[in-house]
């Protein structure tokens, strides 16, 4: 399960972030390409845009159930 204290700084305010388990395997890019990115190093993945709709609410979902680390977290705000 995501640890919100060890979030990464580059996500932006909202519900979903990414913690420092993750190990930019790219499944979440892949499920939610409109609010997760790799960094340009690709050293890990961060949320940069928090869900606007049904469709990329149901992406961060996806994203969640497929991310093999649990690093993905949904503080339910």
């Amino acid at each position: 399960m995501a640890n919100k204290a060890e979030k990464w700084p580059e996500n932006v305010p909202g519900k979903y972030y990414i913690d420092q388990n993750c190990d930019s395997c790219g499944l979440c890019t892949t499920e939610a390409p409109n609010n997760i990115r790799e960094t340009e190093g690709a050293d890990y993945s961060y949320v940069y845009k928090q869900p606007e709709n049904e469709e990329e609410e149901k992406g961060m979902r996806n994203a969640i159930d497929s991310c093999p680390t649990e690093a993905i977290g949904d503080d339910g705000d």
